[in-house]
């Protein structure tokens, strides 16, 4: 029978139209097969940026005598994780529940009914890393599936049990405690690497989320979490982590110093630290995390932006079959692309050195190994001549970086990442100033906005002209945010009624009255052995902690309490597993921060067509006030949504007036915007 992916959308599943394997995409056909011949299911899942799928598809799905054993014991069914989350986050649960880390490739053997019995990640062609075989594997499975069927069967009703019940399971409730994020970021504090910035050892990824819950705990007055999070931002920055030619983080380190890392790049990543420098050049004023938040957005408008404005998914970590071969350098090249005067500081600058950092290749992976006052000390030149000829230098590489072979980009437009993208433009066009950054969002917005939203349902992918996929709850939650996030950055009312549009559809197809939770699959989903429930934040924040957010902020626009209900309970039942595990919960926190201490709501009462509203606006979306909520109230409006607590004040002598509210009560009005920095400030 022949490999049915051709024909598939997915660019991850493409990828394996040619193995000899003949996989299915998940489906009837798929399911139907193994009943009728009754053998077991072999579900890898994977995505097209995934470096060690690239090694496993090399490996064993492209070896014809591996692709024979698959296909003779097997039912072969290939998912790409960025299109189905939900079927990704019940199987990876089968890896930890057997005691091992789950991760991608994911492995998995199942039964017919979809029951799994047996699971792994990556497996080796030959046995290494302490690892059998991947046909010793094969082979051992069938084998148990022939001849010792009832073991076989037993475990995979034990497995799904535990998944269900893993996956039903509420906490008590518990009240939220108003230092909820000093707490949990005093926890985090014991896994904080002092020496190089960031959580653990290695791998190391940047953790975006518990960082946030330092910076929030830096807010409320604990200066040593701000210098934390000072530390980490400024050794991923200056790490082989960040891009120096052309910007954007790549996925993570391989080592604890942030020096070698994986080299895809993901949209979400991206996102989520643009926001997180943002917050800090709030806090703190820096020109550096500026310019990192304008250097992210250069590489999204460069490599990432389709021709209507929506965001594409990720890069690959490979090209011409080797990871890393796009952005690493050798001496030798530097030498040939720069003048010498220019080579010398870029080579002292980049750590462009014989050897190289990287693998046992001799090439270098760029890193600001040196500050610039030393480089010019060891050059014997001035800090300026040194800056004067590290930026032509950079320009140069970068221009000679684009004429080699570029790592594949999957072209999926995703909801949910596209939400926290353009959330995070809207979000850091406030704290910047920069309207270029607001316009990107909102042009995006527009784009995914047609693309995936009929008026009343959401798709959740977009790729080549069709929408694709019932889109799952961190679709609506992330795009509700992100509409909330242009709302405030513009004034623009339509941006908040589709927030308002997506909360109600999430509420309508995902909460779950009688556990009071959230399901990451619309309930009406019928291929699913369980129906997750995770407020656990992986790669990016979990959908229960966005809408969280978005239950919140929204509540808090429209004056309408029952979003704020709904979001309570979530909180209250997550509210000790989030203390216990703050690592996990970092997006859930922040929401639970913005609850317990509640927001600090600006409204600045002033006609639509009134400029001179503008540098209050401007102070209000530069403060660093974590649970802002902003809004501009026209003063013929009547006592509605964050009006309503205004209590019939209005403007002062007819002119634009600012007022800052804090638990429900309203300070006095505000002319000056120096007034109103001075109030916002912590």
């Amino acid at each position: 029978m022949p490999n049915r992916l051709a024909e598939e959308r997915s660019p991850y599943l493409r990828q394996h139209a040619h193995n000899p394997v003949e996989w299915y995409p998940w489906g009837d056909d798929a399911l139907s097969r193994a009943a009728a011949e009754d053998k077991p299911i072999l579900l890898s899942i994977g995505y097209s940026a995934c470096h060690w799928c690239h090694v496993m598809e090399r490996e064993s799905f492209d070896d014809p005598a591996t692709a024979a054993l698959m296909n003779e014991l097997f039912v072969n069914v290939k998912v790409d994780r960025e299109e189905r989350p939900d079927l990704d986050q019940i199987y990876q649960l089968v890896v930890q529940m057997m005691g091992r880390s789950g991760g991608w490739p994911l492995t998995v053997f199942l039964t017919p009914e979809r029951k799994p019995f047996y699971a792994g990640t990556y497996f080796p062609p030959v046995e290494r890393y302490g690892m059998p075989s991947f046909a010793t594997v094969l082979r051992a499975v069938r084998e148990a599936w022939d001849h010792r069927r009832d073991e076989i069967v037993r475990t995979a009703d034990e497995l799904t049990s535990d998944i269900v019940r893993a996956t039903t399971t509420r906490s008590d409730a518990r009240d939220v405690p108003s230092d909820v994020a000093t707490r949990a970021a005093k926890k985090l504090a014991t896994r904080f690497d002092e020496a190089h910035g960031g959580f653990g050892s290695r791998p190391k990824f940047p953790s975006t989320m518990s960082l946030d819950v330092m910076l929030r705990a830096a807010h409320a007055g604990d200066a040593t979490m701000g210098a934390r999070v000072r530390k980490a931002l400024d050794a991923m920055r200056a790490g082989g982590i960040w891009d120096h030619l052309g910007g954007g983080f790549h996925r993570y380190s391989t080592d604890e110093r942030w020096l070698v890392p994986h080299f895809e790049k993901m949209l979400y990543d991206n996102a989520l630290l643009m926001r997180l420098y943002a917050d800090a050049h709030r806090a703190w004023g820096d020109a550096r995390d500026a310019e990192t938040v304008r250097a992210i957005a250069s590489w999204v408008t460069r490599e990432m932006t389709d021709a209507e404005g929506a965001f594409y998914a990720t890069q690959d970590a490979d090209s011409e079959g080797e990871e890393g071969k796009f952005f690493v350098w050798r001496p030798e090249e530097l030498d040939a692309l720069l003048a010498p005067e220019e080579s010398a500081v870029a080579k002292l600058a980049w750590g462009v050195a014989e050897g190289g950092n990287f693998e046992h290749t001799g090439a270098t992976v760029l890193h600001a190994n040196r500050a610039l006052d030393v480089v010019a000390t060891r050059l014997g030149i001035t800090v300026e001549e040194a800056r004067a000829r590290l930026e032509p230098a950079r320009a140069k590489l970068f221009d000679a970086r684009e004429k080699r072979p570029k790592p594949f980009r999957d072209e999926k437009v995703i909801a949910t990442w596209n939400g926290l993208m353009i959330g995070a433009l809207a979000d850091a066009s406030g704290a910047l100033g920069d309207r270029a950054l607001l316009e990107m969002a909102r042009r995006a917005l527009a784009t995914v906005r047609a693309r995936l939203w009929d008026g009343a349902a959401l798709k959740r992918v977009w790729m080549e002209g069709e929408a694709r996929i019932d889109a799952f709850l961190e679709d609506h939650a992330d795009l509700a945010g992100a509409a909330l996030d242009v709302h405030e950055a513009s004034g623009d009312r339509d941006a908040l009624d589709f927030a308002k549009a997506l909360v109600d559809r999430a509420i309508e197809r995902f909460w779950d009255e009688d556990e009071r939770s959230f399901r990451f699959a619309s309930k009406d989903a019928r291929d699913l052995i369980a129906h997750t429930r995770d407020a656990y934040d992986h790669a990016v924040p979990s959908g229960t902690s966005s809408i969280a957010h978005a239950l919140l902020r929204l509540g808090a626009h429209l004056g309408d309490e029952r979003y704020e209900r709904i979001a309570e309970s979530v909180l209250r039942a997550n509210v000790g597993s989030a203390l216990d595990q703050p690592m996990g919960f970092g997006h859930l926190i922040g929401a639970m921060d913005r609850y317990a201490r509640g927001a600090t709501e600006v409204m600045i009462v002033a006609r639509e067509d009134d400029a001179r509203a503008d540098p209050l606006l401007d102070v209000a979306r530069r403060a660093w006030a974590p649970n802002r909520v902003l809004a501009r109230v026209d003063p013929g409006a009547g006592d509605v949504g964050l009006a309503s607590r205004l209590g019939g004040r209005r403007q002062q002598n007819g002119g634009p007036t600012a007022y800052v509210c804090r638990a429900r009560a309203c300070g006095l009005a505000i002319t000056r915007a120096d007034e109103l920095a001075r109030d916002l400030r912590p």
